[in-house]
């Protein structure tokens, strides 16, 4: 058995599921270098929602991030999470968009490319996975794992199996609920290494408390590479922490061969940023606690939270253990499609409508009509066409792959940035997040003339100059 890989999560992950994806840039680079030395497998630095967090709330460039984070981190690899045919948005693109995001993210200092589909249909990462073997970059497919009468560990080996057909460098197990226990793990980790011959990697969370328990189990099982989180932004929502982690292994056979007191160099880094984060309220310390009743409804945390936030709204917080017995009954209807974003919001709200209009399905939201109709792609067991003429009546639901429906986009797109451009990425920018790319890029332009003030201050100086 080789020794255990990591990837730090710190520098995305970690701060999503913490903080909201707040860290800027300017407090993640006096770090880098030290991280850069440790000898981690990759560290996740981009992607996710770090792209969106850093134009809506940082005033930052996602694209400039990525850049001095690549000028200071010359050893390691770089990783992001990609969204398949969503990239980093919260719809299908084009197929020109996505080949063009990929070929920019490596340009500017990505090597490894976790890519992943909220429902598990290949035919939504085919266009990721091709653009990244074209430009040279690491493809590492991933698993939205999750639990239902659909999903069993030859079902996600028989997909495993097609990813890799299709291209993939490594397979990632991406467990985003915490949902994975640790013989689960075992097993699942056992089948996957005796299905395909590419390294076999874990991203799991430690809401429901499992975490570092699944991931050693994990390792006895043969996984080759684990996700962990330096322990002052580890544990809750985010990863487990690196440092034990490191330590159980210590003398193993899967020893990780990372120096202890090299991470207590980065933990002391993180600490003080914690209590900052605490201080400010930008960390609440209800995200740190076990959340049991992500194992009892299978619910992720995320969409826990949300479901009570609907209920309260609505005065009807009385109601949330029978949405919680509905979200299930929804899940079903829909073809078991996994709990990840987009699927996990549109099906929860689902469930709150039924729930509050006593009947089920009197009213329908536009995106489970979407879901059901097929815009997301295939849901894992075949919809029951009755269900489907009830939700979306005589349209025609969608049976090839979604974005073969969508015309080029980057054209038309490049026309509109034009007044704008400063850099050929600002068109992705525009794409993926088009008010709020607009309303960055008036900020831009207003620091550039010396002009001062918020995004919304800046947009009307610009306007009136």
């Amino acid at each position: 058995m080789a020794k255990v890989k990591i990837t730090e999560t710190v520098l995305r992950d970690s701060h999503q599921s913490l903080i909201a994806t707040r860290m800027n840039t300017e407090t993640m680079l006096p770090i880098l270098s030290q991280m850069d030395k440790i000898g981690y497998h990759s560290l996740e630095a981009w992607g996710g929602a770090t792209f969106d967090s850093c134009l809506r709330f940082l005033n930052e460039d996602p694209w400039e991030r990525l850049r001095k984070i690549r000028a200071e981190v010359k050893n390691t690899k770089l990783q992001m999470l990609f969204r398949g045919q969503n990239i980093l948005g919260y719809r299908h693109y084009a197929d020109d968009v996505v080949e063009y995001f990929v070929q920019k993210s490596i340009a500017n200092g990505i090597d490894i490319l976790r890519i992943f589909d909220a429902m598990n249909d290949a035919r939504n990462l085919k266009t990721a996975i091709n653009a990244t073997k074209k430009e040279g970059g690491h493809v590492q497919a991933a698993i939205s794992y999750t639990i239902s009468p659909a999903h069993s560990n030859e079902a996600f080996c028989k997909y495993a199996k097609e990813l890799e057909e299709m291209g993939a460098d490594s397979i990632c197990i991406k467990d985003m609920s915490g949902l994975l226990t640790p013989y689960a793990a075992y097993d699942l980790v056992t089948a996957l290494k005796s299905s395909v011959k590419v390294p076999i990697q874990l991203h799991t969370h430690y809401t429901t408390g499992l975490a570092s328990m699944t991931i050693l189990k994990a390792v006895e099982a043969g996984v080759d590479i684990v996700d962990t989180a330096i322990s002052p932004m580890a544990l809750g929502t985010s990863q487990p922490p690196t440092e034990p982690i490191v330590a159980t292994l210590q003398g193993t056979e899967y020893d990780t061969g990372l120096d202890l007191n090299e991470l207590d160099k980065v933990s002391k880094y993180f600490a003080p940023l914690r209590e900052e984060y605490l201080a400010s309220g930008l960390l609440d310390p209800k995200v740190l606690k076990v959340d049991v009743n992500c194992l009892l409804y299978q619910v992720p945390g995320g969409m826990l939270s949300n479901l009570v936030s609907q209920l309260k709204q609505q005065g009807k917080s009385e109601k949330l253990s029978e949405v919680l017995e509905e979200v299930p009954r929804v899940r079903e209807d829909a073809g078991y499609p996994p709990l990840v974003t987009p699927t996990s919001q549109i099906v929860g709200t689902q469930a709150v409508l039924n729930v509050i209009a006593g009947e089920r399905y009197k009213m329908v939201s536009k995106e489970f009509k979407g879901m059901v109709r097929g815009d997301y792609g295939k849901s894992p067991v075949e919809i029951d066409p009755a269900f489907r003429k009830k939700i979306i009546g005589d349209e025609q639901p969608i049976t090839c792959r979604p974005a073969d429906k969508l015309e080029p986009e980057l054209d038309k797109l490049r026309e509109i940035v034009k007044p704008y451009m400063e850099q050929e990425e600002d068109v992705l920018s525009y794409a993926l997040f088009e008010q709020v790319a607009t309303k960055f890029f008036e900020y831009r332009k207003a620091q550039k003339y010396g002009l001062d003030g918020t995004n919304g201050d800046a947009e009307l100086k610009v306007h009136s100059v």
